[in-house]
């Protein structure tokens, strides 16, 4: 019986060792099923663009404060470039 378990365990072992050296065929190729992060190629981007842009999270994906705090930066940076000009005599002007 000990020779019938340890040859089992044996065979075992060697089926693993042949699906892993890729004798076992090959794995079907990936099917991507989420929804691409959806910018506007038609036209220039807006700070609304930027505001509502959310990236995929992935395991040991990007780091969500680097991009959040380069997306806050470029919304800033549109919001005052699209900003009206202002008039020299405007309260407003700062």
């Amino acid at each position: 019986m000990i020779w019938f378990l340890g040859l089992l365990v044996v065979l075992i072992i060697g089926a693993v060792a042949v699906v892993a050296a890729g004798h076992g065929g090959s794995l079907a190729p990936v099917q991507v099923d989420r929804p691409d992060v959806f910018v506007p190629a038609d036209r220039d981007l807006t700070a609304q663009d930027l505001r509502t842009t959310r990236f995929t999270v992935a395991f040991r994906g990007y780091r969500m404060d680097e991009v959040d705090s380069l997306v806050r930066r470029l919304t800033m940076q549109l919001e005052a470039a699209e900003a009206p000009p202002r008039e020299p005599g405007d309260p407003d002007a700062g």
